[in-house]
């Protein structure tokens, strides 16, 4: 018998034994194993070795061979996964990994809706609202580019950069400029730039569950500051410093999220003073420039930003579409040689082709025209909501009617509970975003988001509005 044949034999009788047998248990020794089945010392190896791999035992050197723990009960289908438990014992859960879990808590229902669902969840447009021809348009252009498939810089393509920063203000370069895979990892990789471990960062409360999700992830504590009907209030960021010691702020001056407040520019140039006294950054999220109802947009705070306190996040996935995974963070000084280095760490660079369509997109006539159009059918969609609660839920008053954004906002009338709200709601057939997860601490009431940018039509915001009180009067 060959030792190819010989070590089949003996791995499939062995193979049978450890079936037998519990997890942790002994097997002979490679002495007696010689012994018992005439084979030689290489041949019993080998086996070892194959059983090994195939992860049914573990040999742990000086002590012997041992039945591994078994990933899958005998007979049944689901794998069992309950030795990880231990694997992972020690290390603090990712605070992104129940993002999304409670009672309307995501904001992508396409995957776990059931059919006929009308999303007012979406953080992003619904399909007939994305620049599709476009966007299909530019990419066909971008992949004709004969180095289409070279490896981008690592801050970007340089005509890319020069339109995002004249997007972004007359005082900024060019060189002032990061390329992003959109917005969300941009905002982890700045919080990891920027903050030590266990450091606090203010932010607006309430504020975007993706930021208190990536700052927690980073490790950081966030601190909660109140806003008002204007925004964030400059004397009680003021305050929250003092206390704090915080070198860190995460706002979003322009249609916040989920409020949609803007800023008035007093109040733009104060906390940015406030900040710099503090002797602090201050991340500008500017997600929703391209997203107003048809009226003027206040400029940016980086574009009045000399001395590097300010650093700008903007993304193309909000007024374009979700998968134009390209953003930008805009930073000045020893900060942004720290990000370019985290980007050599973290993914190298952006893939060449998405920045390429995305130079060709913005570079047409089309972009402006959709941007108009958006920018209409936005500001429809959220008087047909609002005008829908106002009929069927006159008690469901929107904290504001903002003049940009996705969002209503509202505050729900006692004794109402967002999470049961939001339960309700899912089983009639609506995706609504439950208030507290807008919270960093305690919320103060019961609120829901509800968004006018995912459903289809305006007919689906009306019906939603219908299933929402015909659930809750329920």
């Amino acid at each position: 018998m060959s030792d190819g044949s010989s070590t089949d034999a003996l791995v499939g009788i062995l193979r049978r034994e450890v079936a037998g047998l519990p997890a942790g248990a002994r097997l002979p020794s490679s002495r007696d194993l010689i012994a018992r089945h005439g084979v030689g010392p290489v041949t019993v190896s080998r086996a070892i070795a194959q059983l090994a791999a195939e992860g049914l035992v573990v040999t742990r050197p000086g002590s012997g061979t041992f039945v591994a723990v078994r990933r899958s009960r005998p007979g049944s289908q689901a794998p069992d996964t309950s030795w990880q438990a231990v694997a992972l014992a020690g290390r603090p859960q990712a605070p992104g990994g129940d993002f999304g879990a409670e009672p309307g808590g995501t904001d992508d229902t396409s995957a776990t809706a059931p059919a006929g669902t009308i999303s007012l969840a979406g953080g992003y447009l619904h399909e007939n609202l994305q620049p599709v021809r476009a966007l299909g348009a530019a990419l066909a252009r971008a992949a004709r580019r004969p180095d289409a498939w070279r490896r981008a810089p690592a801050v970007g393509l340089a005509p890319l950069r020069a339109i995002l920063a004249r997007q972004a203000g007359p005082g900024v370069r060019p060189e002032d400029v990061l390329v992003t895979g959109g917005g969300q990892g941009a905002l982890s990789m700045l919080f990891r730039a920027i903050a030590a471990p266990d450091s606090p960062v203010l932010v607006e409360s309430p504020t975007y569950p993706g930021a208190l999700a990536a700052a927690r992830a980073a490790g950081l504590r966030p601190v909660p500051v109140p806003i008002d009907e204007d925004g964030l209030r400059p004397d009680l960021l003021a305050d929250a410093f003092a206390m704090t010691g915080a070198r860190l702020l995460y706002c979003q001056p322009t249609f916040h999220n989920p409020t949609g407040t803007v800023l008035p520019p007093d109040r733009r140039r104060q906390i940015v003073d406030v900040a710099r006294a503090a002797g602090a950054f201050l991340i500008e999220d500017d997600f929703a420039r391209h997203l107003g109802h048809g009226r003027p947009v206040p400029p940016p705070l980086v574009a009045d930003d000399r001395d590097g306190t300010v650093v700008h996040l903007t993304s193309l996935t909000k007024p374009a579409s979700p998968s134009l995974r390209i953003g930008a963070l805009v930073a000045r000084g020893p900060v942004m040689g720290r990000l370019r280095g985290m980007r050599l760490v973290d993914d190298f660079f952006v893939a060449r082709p998405l920045q390429e369509a995305a130079v060709e997109l913005l570079s047409t006539p089309a972009w402006d025209r959709h941007l108009r159009t958006l920018g209409t059918a936005l500001g429809e969609r959220c008087a047909v909501l609002s005008g829908a609660l106002a009929q069927d839920l006159p008690d469901w008053v929107p904290v504001r009617i903002p003049a940009g954004g996705l969002h209503l906002w509202l505050r729900l009338p006692e004794p109402l509970a967002d999470g049961a709200v939001a339960d309700a709601a899912r089983v009639a057939g609506v995706a609504v975003n439950a208030g507290r997860r807008y919270f960093p601490a305690e919320p103060p009431a019961a609120h829901l988001r509800l968004g006018f940018a995912a459903a289809a039509d305006q007919a689906d915001l009306v019906e939603a509005v219908r299933r929402l009180a015909a659930a809750v009067v329920r």
